[in-house]
């Protein structure tokens, strides 16, 4: 036999090998797939528990890790006094504060699962942003640009406040015309350094904004005089004169430079935890409208009308639908109270500050705050 037949006598056998290794991988897969089917069990359990980590399911995610983790990682102010403020032996106090303690009876049936992580107004989105809080709770105005580009969800308004301007009594100034040419101190990466900035500039008025990254170092300044005027929210201002060294010589401007409704804020993308979030806020309005306290929430436990059963967890499972247990607003209003007990412990007619309620009352009463239903 030549050299030349042996060498193709050779390349006809390795192909005809290669063509039977194909045929076989072909007649393969279908003994794979009968092994799957004729093992159910083990495919339901592969799919239960996936190697890798699934995407987050809506409405799963923030609950599951808050109650994982066994506290919920609330973002507040600390330097605003009847808000949110560090008090000297450690603790956190205000009316933000007491709502970070509502959600916390809701989820957990006690005020006191939540760590408080202080913020200034550059940080708070970010760290919603990131995952590092649950829940931004920080007098925090609501806006479009915020609630569709920092993807943030706004719960109900717990305060409508508006922007105000604070100057020294024996300034002479009276409106915003006298502050042509002034310096006004203001905290960035908030709202109010953009209204101002908006109304003076709709008004024609020179001025010269003094910024400072906190509202401590705002303050500061103002007070050192470097800077003729002081604005943020007119609550706000009312915080901080009652902390200063002679508060009788400085005055709130009658002038409101804007709309800012504060409250709540929760990341996009977990309905569940807003709604539970938004209901928390809601239970507060509809005990006060209710006529439910913290002093009489047991007997009205009893209460005839099914609103207030279903709202205190006697009937209508509302929260099971919520993934909660169904005494969760129970324990929000036997806990910490309904708005009126949160308004008036931190800032009504016993505190420093006296803050009429105005546009924060009850509708029932002339107010803005309107529970829907519970039912």
């Amino acid at each position: 036999m030549s050299r030349k037949l042996l060498i193709l006598l050779l390349v006809v056998l390795l192909a005809t090998m290669a063509l039977a290794a194909c045929g076989g991988k072909k007649t393969a897969a279908p003994t794979e797939a009968a092994a799957a089917t004729s093992a159910p069990a083990a495919t339901e359990q592969t799919a239960a528990q996936p190697t890798e980590k699934p995407a987050m399911q809506e409405g799963e995610g923030t609950l599951a890790t808050v109650k994982a983790r066994g506290k919920i990682i609330c973002g507040v102010n600390q330097a605003v006094p009847g808000f949110g403020f560090l008090q000297p032996d450690g603790s956190f106090a205000g009316f933000d504060i007491d709502f970070c303690k509502a959600l916390s009876s809701a989820v957990f049936g006690s005020p006191d699962k939540v760590e408080y992580r202080p913020l200034n107004a550059k940080q708070r989105f970010t760290a919603l942003q990131a995952g590092e809080i649950d829940v931004l709770i920080r007098n925090t105005t609501w806006t479009l640009t915020r609630d569709t580009e920092l993807g943030a969800n706004f719960a109900p308004t717990t305060f409508y406040d508006g922007q105000g301007i604070m100057v020294r009594k024996d300034s002479g100034i009276k409106t915003l015309e006298d502050l042509a040419g002034a310096s006004i101190c203001v905290s960035s990466g908030t709202t109010t350094e953009l209204n101002l900035a908006d109304q003076m500039a709709s008004r024609g008025i020179e001025y010269t904004p003094v910024v400072f990254e906190t509202a401590d170092e705002t303050t500061g300044a103002y007070l050192d005089g470097r800077c003729d005027a002081y604005t943020t929210d007119k609550s706000g201002l009312v915080a901080r004169q009652s902390m200063f060294p002679t508060p009788e010589d400085h005055m709130i401007m009658d002038e409101t430079l804007s709309k800012e409704p504060l409250g709540p804020v929760v990341r996009h993308g977990d309905d569940q935890w807003f709604d539970i979030v938004k209901w928390m806020v809601f239970a507060t309005f509809q005990a006060e409208e209710s006529g439910i306290t913290s002093q009489n929430v047991d007997e009205m436990k009893n209460a005839d009308d099914p609103n207030i059963r279903k709202l205190l967890g006697v009937e209508g499972d509302m929260g099971a639908k919520l993934g909660l247990d169904n005494d969760w607003a129970y324990n929000i209003i036997k806990q910490v109270g309904n708005y009126a007990e949160i308004y008036d412990r931190n800032l009504g007619p016993n505190t420093v500050f006296n803050l009429p309620r105005g546009m924060n009352s009850s509708w029932k009463d002339g107010g803005l705050l309107y529970s829907p239903p519970f039912r």
